[in-house]
This record gives C-alpha cells, sequence and structure tokens, in this order.
C-alpha cells in the first residue's frame, strides 16, 4: 500500500506547492527532493548531484517548508539531510574574492595556503582570514578603482612607493569611516600587513605599505559589540519614537533600536532582505549576505507593520529601486551611513534627550546598545525561570536544565518573547 501512494506522490509532485512537506518521512523527502528540488537547481544552472543549494536559494524557491519540515519532524538540518539521506558529497568550489585579477588572488591564496600548512591553521581561522583579506580588497578596489593589488608593490614595479602606500592607506581610511569597532580594524590591519610581510619574504613585493598604519589610526577604543558605547533606557526610546511623526524617521528608529541595526546597515537596507512570508512556527528576519562579521539574518520580532507600510508606499514610486532609505540624490541609490547619524542626531534633539548620556552624545550606536542589552539580558531571564526546575532535577544550575533539558528551540522562544515584551515597552503607548 505505501508503494502505490509514493508511485502517486512522484505523478503528482510537477511543482513545490503540490509537496505537503511535513507529512512526509525521510524516504519521501528524498523522493520529492530528486521530483521537484532537482529540477529547479537543473534549470539554474546548477548540478543537483554536485552542488548543494544554499539557504538563501532554497528560500528563493518557497523551499522554507522542506527546511521546517527537516528540523521540527526529523531533528535535521539541510546540510544534514544533503549528506546523510541524499548520500551526496559537494563539489570543492573556490573561495569568491572581491578581484577578478589572477595574480592577486594567486598572492592571496598563497598567504593562506602558507598558513594552512606551515602554520597549521585550523579552516574556520582560514575562512576567517579570507574574510578580513576580502574587506580590504573590497576597500582598495572602491577607493583606487583597480583590483590589481599586486602591480605598484612589486619588485619590478614602476609605480612610486609613495603612491602604493597612498592607495593601501586610502583603502584603510574608507575601512576607517565605514567600520564599527576599533578592535575590527586592528584585526583587518592585522591580516592585510602580515598578508603583505608574507609577499616582501617570498620576493613578490618590495615593500608592506601597511606597516606603521596602527600608528597612524586609533584603534585603542571600541569593540565589535560596541560594548564601551552607552545605552539607550526604555524612556529614551519611547520618547525618539513618539517624536517621530514622519514614517522614515519611526522605521529608523526601529531598525536602530528595535532590530540592533548599525548604522551603515540601516542606511543600505533594501527589499530583497526581508523575508516576512515564513513558516507559522518561525520569525520573519532580515537577510545579510556579508554582515561585518560575516554573513548573518536578524530576527523582526517588532516593528513589522510599521515595515509592511513603509514598503508600499515606495511600491507607489515609478523610480523606486528597492532602498528602505533611498538618497534624495539621483545619483545615489541611499543615503549614507553619515546620513543616518544626521538623522538621528536632529530627532534626539526634537525628543528631548539629554545632551549627554554617560558622558557621550546620544548616537545611532546607542540604539544598537539598547537592543543588545535586551538580548543580553532575555538569557538570564530564562535561565532564572529555569531555577525551579533545575532544584526539582537536582541538576547543579539552570545553566544545566538549559543545555540537557530545554531544547533549542523552546529556550529561543522564551528569548523572543522576553525581547518582544522589552521592545514592546519602549515603542507601545498602550503599555507606557
Amino acid at each position: 500500500m505505501s508503494d502505490v501512494t509514493s508511485t502517486d506522490s512522484d505523478r503528482e509532485w510537477e511543482s513545490v506547492d503540490d509537496v505537503s512537506w511535513t507529512l512526509l518521512n525521510r524516504e519521501e523527502l528524498v523522493e520529492a527532493y530528486w521530483a521537484v528540488v532537482a529540477p529547479l537547481m537543473t534549470a539554474d544552472d546548477l548540478d543537483p548531484e554536485r552542488e548543494k543549494p544554499t539557504y538563501k536559494w532554497l528560500r528563493e524557491h518557497e523551499l522554507r517548508p522542506l527546511l521546517y519540515a527537516l528540523r521540527e519532524h526529523h531533528d535535521r538540518t539541510f546540510a544534514e539531510f544533503w549528506r546523510e539521506d541524499l548520500a551526496l558529497q559537494a563539489e570543492e568550489t573556490a573561495y569568491e574574492w572581491a578581484t577578478d585579477h589572477e595574480r592577486t588572488i594567486e598572492a592571496l591564496e598563497s598567504f593562506l595556503t602558507s598558513r594552512r600548512e606551515r602554520k597549521g591553521l585550523a579552516e574556520s581561522s582560514i575562512k576567517t582570514l579570507q574574510y578580513r583579506l576580502n574587506r580590504y580588497v573590497c576597500a582598495y578596489q572602491a577607493e583606487n578603482e583597480s583590483d590589481d593589488l599586486i602591480t605598484p608593490i612589486a619588485r619590478d614595479s614602476d609605480t612610486p612607493a609613495y603612491r602604493a602606500v597612498d592607495a593601501c592607506w586610502g583603502a584603510f581610511d574608507r575601512l576607517h569611516a565605514t567600520l564599527d569597532g576599533g578592535q575590527t580594524k586592528r584585526r583587518i590591519h592585522s591580516a592585510v600587513s602580515n598578508w603583505y610581510a608574507h609577499l616582501v619574504r617570498r620576493k613578490w613585493a618590495a615593500i608592506n605599505p601597511a606597516d606603521g598604519l596602527d600608528d597612524e589610526f586609533d584603534w585603542s577604543q571600541g569593540s565589535s559589540d560596541d560594548a564601551d558605547t552607552p545605552c539607550l533606557d526604555t524612556t529614551h526610546v519611547r520618547a525618539l519614537y513618539q517624536t517621530a511623526t514622519e514614517q522614515e524617521e519611526r522605521l529608523l528608529v526601529l531598525a536602530l533600536c528595535a532590530w540592533g541595526l548599525r548604522p551603515n546597515e540601516v542606511a543600505s537596507l533594501h527589499t530583497r532582505q526581508f523575508n516576512l512570508d515564513v513558516p507559522t512556527e518561525t520569525v520573519p528576519y532580515i537577510d545579510f549576505e556579508a554582515r561585518k562579521n560575516g554573513p548573518g539574518e536578524v530576527s523582526l520580532l517588532y516593528g513589522q507593520d510599521v515595515l509592511e507600510e513603509r514598503l508600499a508606499t515606495l511600491a507607489d514610486r515609478d523610480d523606486w529601486d528597492g532602498y528602505l532609505f533611498p538618497s534624495p540624490h539621483a545619483s545615489n541609490g541611499h543615503i549614507s551611513r553619515w546620513t543616518v547619524w544626521n538623522r538621528f542626531t536632529n530627532l534626539a534633539s526634537r525628543a528631548g534627550l539629554p545632551n549627554e548620556i554617560e558622558g557621550v552624545s546620544p548616537t545611532p550606536k546607542m540604539g544598537r546598545r539598547f537592543w543588545y542589552d535586551a538580548y543580553s539580558a532575555s538569557l538570564d531571564v530564562v535561565l532564572g525561570s529555569l531555577d525551579e526546575i533545575a532544584a526539582e532535577q537536582g541538576s547543579a544550575s539552570a545553566d544545566v536544565v538549559l543545555q540537557n533539558y530545554l531544547s533549542e528551540a523552546r529556550a529561543r522562544k522564551l528569548r523572543r518573547q522576553y525581547m518582544h515584551d522589552k521592545l514592546a515597552a519602549a515603542f507601545d503607548p498602550d503599555i507606557a
């Protein structure tokens, strides 16, 4: 009987919409994968037997229910399903550098190979180095309009040394202006300087243009999480939101304080980053393919109504290119991070925020700190609620219960509920 059912299902599975993913067992999921997913991959010039589709690709092709079914009904990640149930093996693919210049790529790969084979770095450390070097390559290309990083420093180069140094320092000026946190900048500089030093030792380069840059910049303050930045409190956020009379201003406050975004991330928000049509058990999110610390997703726990209102307003514009904060100037797609700063400080002044909070003038980073502190506190609240369970189980602490008895999904739900309540206290006038 089951064989007949599977055969009937095969004939009916002509598209993704035909599959009831949550009702299938693992064997049927495999059959459905080959029936509807593999043809979609082939149509996109992907090899379904050698290339594992990314989460972004799966979501773009309305395959979130497959991910949900694997996670909630079969305790499987997609990677585990692809490797163990489909019995497939990924084809090795080259890292996508932000340059097509062959000699530059060869020099970058030479450094990573040396670190891997001679220093014995783990692959996770190699990937971190790749990311930091690529950030520099992006900045260099944007600053100098060239993706050739080798010719200016080559031993036989006709480029004066000072110009090669200027090109490197210009790239770091750009990084310094766009990145938050001295720790991140120091780490990128360390990776880049070590790369150039490797090229000098290999006789690929005559100079290390990044040498001495740490004496030129003040990267001693700050960290990747802006830990030293003062935090807005609930009354500050409430004042900002109530003062924000324009739709665009309300969205800016939400993006900073309710979503915890950095000023440059707010400035460049695009409609394609928002994933609002998600399964019932999941939360809408913002997708960042290349975030400060790598790819990431940010949950939209609050403010979706304002976001959708903004999207509807912008959709009526004939010339809208998808940015939530479009630039008033035709030459630019979106506003700059400095415009975010200016709009925030203007709003803070109108809202009557103190001239200084813990000795620092109000800045957009303080909105991120409000979000970050609430997120950090959410774990403490979850642990506090587990003390009684810990006592009943005879466990040493709530941490043990969290790790051994509370599922990851349940813990995440509790944290999100606390975060939502915290945000509602700041943004909802009926709660104030």
